[in-house]
């Protein structure tokens, strides 16, 4: 593979020995120019074992050590932390009524509707097709929230979760906020950043630091027909499942999320970016009784409570397949199967972040390459990536020895 199909810069990449089938799994993704670039991060019992990357942020800009990407729904996973630390010291209550911290919330009925609800998507607010006739609205997090209150929730939340796909982050972050007097980022800061020492979590990036966004190189489509363009007709049909499911995406969306206006807000359901360390680093917390690289995120029993990952109902309105939402984390797929010992979110496009306690191993995933070229959507090779490092961590079931771990440097990987 010559350097111009797979640039490599940057400080050195670490590769233990035991995750060297993983390594180059993710190498052989990313030999074509077209396929875009991307990196990986593994994790175990609180360390880093594999930090690698390759592939192009852009063209003629080659992927670098702190290269970032957009990951879509990678970030509902990330406000769903925020939450789990403000539970954990009690700001909020998994049992109390949202209204309890935003009155405004209880409008058309929805005055029971606990913060519990909110976190496994059984709330019935998925809906945003319709809010607005703008959507430069949607951007707009104050007006958002806003709408949500006011809005009915859907019936079908009584019979099964339906994934609020472009709400969670939104109704999460205005909870957190309410409930506390601070601003998200705020929140973001000392409830994630300082404990993991990790300043990568992004809903808006700075003009400072944009330099280092990847590019996406696809658009959303399915079929070359855009994602969200494909569902409003689906909705027009005499169904009120189907019209609750595709309520969940607005005309316009796909699009509006790959340009620089998806960069000056703050939409923790969709406008997360982030390196793959960062995403590793805080799942990490969650595989290792709370602790990453010697720093505290949570007290043990919390990721006790949160590796529960109870059932939640057989079906989603939204999804159609149940991935059992939890505390803002759904069940994540390792290889071709949802896994009741992984937790974690994937973005559409590919990327994600996830935790399996039982083996003290997290992940985290981002490329700027979305789906492939029939379906930019669905991916599997995070999948694929947490399937072979299970595999290879089986296999070994021994400490590293001593010096088993590469340093990789620009340019010296084989």
């Amino acid at each position: 593979m010559s350097d111009q199909s797979t640039p490599i810069s940057g400080p050195g990449m670490l590769i233990d020995h035991r995750f060297g089938a993983v390594a180059g799994q993710f190498f052989r993704t990313f030999r074509r120019r077209p396929q875009g670039g991307g990196a990986l991060t593994i994790h175990l019992n609180g360390q880093p074992v594999l930090d690698i990357w390759t592939g192009w942020a852009d063209t003629g800009r080659p992927w670098e050590y702190d290269t970032m990407a957009l990951s879509y729904s990678s970030g509902k996973g990330v406000a769903a932390t925020v939450a789990n630390r403000l539970i954990e010291r009690g700001a909020l209550a998994l049992d109390e009524p949202v209204s309890t911290y935003w009155p405004e919330f209880a409008a058309h009925g929805k005055q029971d509707i606990t913060v519990s609800d909110v976190l496994r998507h059984r709330a019935g607010l998925q809906r945003i097709r319709g809010l607005s006739g703008n959507p430069q609205d949607m951007l707009d997090h104050d007006y958002l929230a806003a709408a949500l209150a006011a809005q009915a929730p859907d019936p079908w939340r009584a019979r099964a979760s339906g994934y609020h796909g472009l709400t969670f982050g939104t109704l999460v972050a205005e909870i957190a906020q309410r409930a506390t007097g601070a601003k998200f980022d705020e929140l973001l800061q000392s409830e994630l950043r300082d404990p993991v020492g990790d300043n990568d979590f992004w809903f808006g990036v700075p003009p400072s630091q944009r330099h280092r966004i990847a590019r996406l190189t696809q658009r959303l489509n399915i079929a070359r027909i855009p994602f969200d363009r494909l569902l409003a007709p689906i909705g027009a049909l005499p169904s009120s499942l189907l019209r609750s499911a595709t309520s969940a995406a607005y005309d316009g969306w796909a699009d509006l999320s790959r340009g620089e206006r998806a960069y000056d807000t703050m939409m923790p359901s969709w406008n997360g970016v982030f390196t793959a360390r960062s995403l590793s680093r805080m799942y990490s917390a969650i595989a290792n009784d709370g602790l990453t690289e010697g720093r505290r995120l949570f007290r043990p029993e919390t990721t006790r409570a949160l590796a529960e990952m109870p059932p939640n109902s057989t079906f989603d309105y939204v999804l159609g397949v149940p991935p059992h939402f939890a505390r803002g984390y759904h069940r994540a797929p390792v290889g071709t199967k949802i896994s009741r010992h992984a937790l974690g979110h994937y973005g559409i496009g590919g990327s994600g972040g996830l935790a399996l306690p039982h083996l003290g191993l997290s992940l985290g995933f981002v490329t700027n390459h979305l789906g492939n070229h029939a379906n930019s959507i669905g991916d599997a090779r995070l999948p694929h990536f947490a399937h072979l490092a299970v595999r290879a961590l089986r296999a070994t079931q021994y400490p590293a020895p001593w010096g088993s771990t590469a340093l990789v440097s620009s340019g010296d990987r084989t």
